[in-house]
């Protein structure tokens, strides 16, 4: 089971990029209400093997988080999508039905 930390403020946004530079930050934007959403995140949780700090945002309460990711990585903004975030940029991103725990887990070595 993934442990996942909430992201619910464009401060903590700003701090996990600054993270970043240390540690790759994984970012999973989710739909309390698609179940497409929902089953990649049930994914990840069977999944994901790992010790990445992974960040769970919810969509329906904080849209204005997601818009900010999109402008600051320059990507579209997807749901379900999950995001990996080094040194400051995002070197990986998928979405829907995509999302799949190893090929997230090669993005973080």
């Amino acid at each position: 089971m993934v442990n996942w930390n909430s992201l619910d403020s464009e401060d903590k946004l700003t701090e996990l990029i600054n993270e970043s530079y240390t540690e790759p930050i994984v970012i999973f934007k989710h739909s309390t209400s698609c179940p497409i959403s929902s089953i990649a995140k049930m994914r990840l949780d069977q999944d994901f093997k790992g010790d990445a700090k992974m960040f769970y945002l919810d969509l329906l309460a904080y849209r204005n988080i997601s818009n900010k990711i999109a402008d600051t990585f320059m990507i579209n903004h997807q749901s379900p999508q999950v995001l990996v975030i080094k040194d400051g940029d995002c070197i990986y991103d998928e979405s829907h039905l995509n999302i799949q725990a190893e090929a997230l887990k090669s993005e973080l070595v």
